[in-house]
């Protein structure tokens, strides 16, 4: 701005005011220019005559030039044409006339409407006569006016307004002049019919802008006069295309959108494959590495089962040698049910340390015990079992001051992993095969001597742990205890070996076959008023349930039909087919409503039964048509030889009910030991033959049958592991230095002091030193406060009441105390008390 730039010719012919617009010189400079800025010549005046006044009232153009839609031009003679403006406030001022004739001939072609027509057309009040005025003074009311009409996005370059705006505001006209031109061209794009535009706002506004600024569409408005009615329009859906190049612009959206909706489409359609190839890379990636993982695991599983078999073909080619050598047996009493089972026990570490009597396995005095413990014990209740074990040479001598200290001959180990895995209701094996310290020290004790594991209920984690410890396990392959151990398994094994069993079916699966079977059931054994319901994997009674069906409305019908017919005509289908239909009819409901789970708060409802019978199966067996009935349990060892063994029989106690054992008397005394043992046998052979290793025991009834008056023994359950009632035997065994003969069924304790010995001989006729004895034992005795008990304080109370062991009296009882007293921590609500 302060220096004065060079000018080109061609900037020079363009006047004055063009180089002053552009600001290419000053106002004040000294410029020759070629063309005058200026002409000087006369401006003509017309009069205005009573004639041209009158023809207001007559026809006018009916076709106006877009440039001019702001004037109405009226003929008045040959020479020259006149027009009026018409402002928005509907004032009407007269034009001055075009300097010839060939202006008027260059104009486009008019034509004529009625003056009432353009009214009516620009809504502006009809004007009977127009007053007589000079063109100076229609362009000063103009410009006093100060508005410029907009018709149909047009302004008119002639119009008074315009001109005066112009006149007015030379020096930013520029400015101006752009702004107008983007004013006229939103109004076009928009088919705004009319706007005014103020011209003091317009020059404001425009001032602030260059040249090649564009203002926006609320600048544009912010200059409007009518600013609600023309927004209005323009936010009107649709407008735009209704303005010029609308069309265009309604194409141009049209494939705008379309083209929006194909990209959207494609982008969705590519996400969606991006999401399916990354899901599907993911399942792959999981698959794969699951199927490496299942691979290694059925490998290493193989391996493990292979080393199981080499290394139960050493044990029994050793067997002989090494059960009468030095050696270690490790115990592991681990609960290895389904997690299905195991989720449902409730204290599962307390379950599988009720076999604390597996630590007197050391009255042989080549054996040292490893015990794995699922929980931890406290200094005094290790003090309590190492004084417990040395009370041996004390029950041989009578003698009280013989105890002697076996703290070295047995370990009670805690796998670390207990700490770890709280809730996850791992198996003891689990636990072991998790917890590599307490694996390092097993195999420390174990090093340069034989040793070998007995577990509880197989798991797959017991040939893993067998494997890390490179020591075989006595007993079976869990894959052939599993099978073998539900109820149905055990329902083959007694088929095989011809042993009676209740009347009944195993491997019930679906509610159909539940009620066809209980109903056919129900016809062939008439005098059976109860019936068994037996889920496969459970055990200690929670998986049974019972039902009473002389509930029934059709039994005692039936009971009459069955009477009317002998046993071989019932036994025909077309005479208890009636009564089969009315049986399977009712039965649902029956069940339904007379049902009774054993454990009612793992199976509130039969519902909540049934579900789980169906998919785990199950059987239906008789209950014993008698009212006594006994249970008895008998534990049995195959060796690795192939020896069979009955190492141990009792009779079952049953204080909640019938179906759930309590304890057990030791020895049995309800069922002839020949008949016993046969039938034993006849167990053992057949589980040797399918496999089975180790020890298990069985569960027999027997009752008086009411119609034969003859003693009846069915074989009702087979339970491959190492039993509590075995366990509880090798403590009293232990404890009272006897001998129980299985086959006999007699358990003969000696008389352990010389004084009373003597005493003892002198009073009998007999010479024997021996004599019969029985053993009460049990691990379900709970107290509710006994956890809040000190263990010292509980042992003075027993000793008060007469409860504890007596060398001096040969009194036989609880030595002191429980062997899973150790079972629970002191903050538990609940402790098992064996006797």
């Amino acid at each position: 701005m302060d220096s004065t730039l060079p000018l080109l010719e061609e900037d020079t012919t363009k006047g004055v005011l063009s180089l002053t617009e552009q600001r290419l010189i000053t106002s004040v400079a000294k410029k020759t220019l070629q063309i005058p800025p200026v002409v000087s010549r006369a401006a003509p005046f017309h009069e205005f005559h009573r004639q041209h006044k009158k023809s207001t009232l007559g026809e006018i153009s009916s076709r106006v030039d877009p440039e001019d839609a702001a004037t109405i031009i009226f003929p008045n003679s040959k020479e020259a044409m006149y027009g009026t403006y018409f402002s928005s406030k509907g004032n009407v001022a007269p034009l001055p006339p075009s300097s010839s004739m060939a202006s008027a001939k260059k104009s486009k072609p008019v034509r004529t409407y009625p003056a009432q027509h353009l009214e009516s057309e620009l809504q502006v009040p009809a004007q009977p006569q127009l007053p007589q005025m000079s063109p100076c003074q229609s362009l000063q009311d103009s410009c006093f006016d100060g508005h410029i009409a907009v018709y149909h996005g047009t302004i008119d370059k002639r119009a008074p307004g315009f001109l005066a705006l112009k006149q007015q505001h030379c020096s930013s006209w520029g400015s101006i002049l752009s702004f107008l031109e983007h004013t006229e061209k939103l109004l076009k794009d928009y088919a705004v019919p009319l706007a005014t535009i103020n011209c003091k706002k317009l020059a404001e506004v425009a001032s602030g802008f260059e040249l090649n600024e564009n203002p926006t569409k609320s600048d544009i408005l912010s200059v409007i006069k009518n600013q609600p009615s023309v927004e209005k329009i323009l936010n009107r859906p649709g407008q735009r295309y209704k303005g010029q190049g609308g069309i265009k612009m309604a194409a141009t959206k049209i494939q705008a959108a379309w083209r929006c909706h194909q990209a959207r489409r494609a982008s969705v359609r590519c996400r969606q494959q991006q999401w399916a190839s990354g899901v599907i890379a993911a399942s792959w990636l999981l698959h794969h590495h699951m199927a490496h993982v299942k691979k290694s695991l059925k490998e290493s599983r193989q391996r493990h089962l292979e080393n199981f078999y080499i290394r139960a073909k050493h044990l029994a080619a050793n067997w002989n040698r090494i059960r009468t050598s030095r050696r270690t047996i490790i115990h592991i009493p681990s609960l290895g049910y389904p997690q299905c089972v195991r989720e449902h026990i409730p204290d599962l570490a307390l379950q599988q340390n009720t076999q604390m009597g597996r630590l007197c396995d050391i009255l042989d005095a080549n054996v040292d015990v490893i015990y794995i413990c699922p929980l931890h014990l406290s200094e005094e209740l290790l003090r309590y079992y190492n004084k417990l074990l040395g009370l041996q040479a004390a029950v041989r001598s009578g003698n009280p001051e013989d105890m002697g200290d076996l703290q070295d001959r047995f370990k009670i180990l805690t796998p670390e992993a207990t700490n770890s895995f709280p809730q996850h209701h791992m198996c003891l094996a689990t636990q072991l095969k998790y917890s590599p310290k307490t694996i390092k020290r097993i195999k420390i004790l174990t090093q340069s001597r034989d040793a070998y594991i007995i577990g509880g209920v197989p798991h797959q984690d017991d040939l893993a742990v067998a494997d890390m410890l490179n020591v075989p396990i006595l007993g079976s392959v869990p894959e052939v205890a599993q099978l073998y151990r539900t109820k149905s398994g055990s329902k083959r094994i007694f088929a095989s070996a011809c042993v009676p069993t209740p009347p009944g079916e195993s491997d019930i699966y679906s509610h159909d076959q539940l009620i066809s079977v209980l109903s056919q059931l129900i016809i062939d054994n008439m005098e059976v008023w109860c019936w068994l319901f037996k889920v496969n994997n459970e055990a200690g009674g929670n998986g049974t349930a019972y039902c009473d069906i002389s509930y029934l409305r059709c039994y005692h019908w039936a009971q009459e039909e069955c009477q009317r017919y002998s046993p071989e005509i019932w036994s025909q289908k077309w005479a208890h087919e009636p009564a089969l239909v009315k049986i399977s009819q009712e039965l649902p409901g029956l069940l339904a409503q007379h049902v009774q789970p054993v454990n009612e708060k793992r199976f509130p409802t039969w519902e909540k039964f049934l579900q789980t019978f169906l998919s785990q199966g199950g059987v239906i067996e008789a209950f014993p048509p008698s009212k006594n009935i006994t249970n008895l349990t008998v534990d049995m060892l195959i060796e690795p030889t192939g020896e069979i063994k009955m190492v141990s029989s009792g009779d079952q106690l049953h204080a909640e009910g019938p179906l759930r054992s309590s304890g057990t008397t030791i020895p049995q005394r309800s069922v002839d030991p020949t008949v016993l043992n046969a039938l034993c046998f006849k167990i053992g052979e057949t589980c040797k033959s399918k496999g089975v290793l180790g020890y298990f025991s069985v569960d027999f009834v027997t009752f008086i049958h009411p119609r034969r008056t003859e003693q009846q023994v069915w074989a009702t359950d087979l339970d491959l592991c190492y039993s509590d009632q075995l366990a509880l035997t090798q403590l009293m065994l232990y404890v009272t230095d006897g001998n129980l003969d299985c086959r006999s069924s007699h358990f003969e304790v000696s008389l352990g002091a010389k004084k009373m010995k003597t005493q003892l001989m002198s009073l009998l006729s007999s010479p024997s030193p021996l004599s019969n004895w029985c053993a009460v034992a049990s691990t379900q005795l709970r107290h509710s406060s006994l956890s809040g008990t000190y263990y010292n304080a509980l042992f003075q109370m027993c000793k008060a009441r007469g409860v504890g062991f007596d060398l001096q009296n040969n009194r036989r009882g609880s030595p002191g105390g429980p062997p899973d007293l150790c079972s629970q921590s002191l903050h538990h609500p609940s402790r098992n008390i064996t006797t």
